[in-house]
């Protein structure tokens, strides 16, 4: 029996659509099996991929595909395509900056709150302090340790509160960078970078914050000493202690700009 006409159509329809997406796929694989061999063949940071023959011969891709799938590499910044006689596709470092930029633009409309973001900091930030013991040095505990002079003192203006309060997030950043384990250090550094974007925050770092400047400064002091002493209980203690009074504050003053935002 002949199947009705429409009914052939759409079988036909699904055929090339099916076809079309492989077509649109292939690229998509082609970076994927392409990120494979730079992991496989250990290339790093400058290092030159093959020239667009050698990867259309050892991919049995076409040229298109080839540039298409490079094209997408660049878009992730895994790969900087250069031109002249030095031209071609280079291996590229992605910059913390640049994933926590792309990430923070996944936030963008999700409407986060004070709460959400420490929420996470509370649960993370202590583990973080905890990793640094055996690993910070006498000098990283100096440099913590000058930067913390930036807001040691009450602000004479409120620029520099701001400043001063945007220091004390420098203080946790550079915990960050020091931290040995790379995903807890990255996920605390955007929770720190989400804290520096939120409207509501820039609000709450115009206004006078007293007590958060001034308990700020003590637990980073005590953290300091834990960490000098080797404490990675007393040091996750003493983090854990200073995230969930720095939430409170945060919230409180969140509360008050938006009563006086609504008035």
């Amino acid at each position: 029996m002949k199947a009705p006409p429409g009914e052939k159509k759409r079988v036909g329809t699904n055929a090339r659509g099916a076809t079309s997406a492989r077509g649109r796929n292939r690229p998509r694989q082609l970076a994927e099996a392409l990120k494979d061999w730079i992991a496989e063949h250990a290339l790093q940071p400058g290092d030159r991929l093959p020239q667009e023959k050698e990867l259309i011969e050892l991919f049995k891709a076409s040229r298109g595909t080839v540039r298409e799938a490079l094209k997408l590499l660049e878009a992730q910044d895994l790969v900087s395509i250069r031109t002249g006689p030095r031209g071609g596709a280079y291996v590229k470092d992605v910059s913390l900056e640049r994933a926590t930029e792309l990430l923070g633009n996944y936030f963008f409309f999700k409407n986060l709150t004070i709460h959400d973001i420490y929420a996470l900091r509370i649960q993370l930030e202590p583990e973080l302090a905890a990793s640094l013991v055996g690993v910070i040095t006498q000098q990283d505990i100096d440099q913590l340790q000058r930067l913390m002079t930036r807001y040691d003192h009450p602000p004479q203006s409120p620029g520099e509160e701001r400043e001063q309060r945007f220091a004390e997030l420098a203080f946790h950043e550079t915990l960050t960078e020091l931290c040995p384990n790379p995903v807890l250090a990255f996920s605390c550094r955007f929770l720190i970078r989400l804290l520096k974007e939120l409207t509501i925050c820039h609000r709450i770092y115009e206004r006078p914050q007293p007590k958060l400047r001034a308990g700020g400064h003590s637990y980073q002091l005590k953290l300091l000493e834990a960490l000098r002493e080797n404490d990675a209980h007393g040091a996750r203690n003493l983090m854990h202690e200073h995230m969930c009074f720095a939430r409170d504050l945060m919230e409180t003053q969140e509360a008050e700009v938006l009563r006086q935002f609504l008035r």
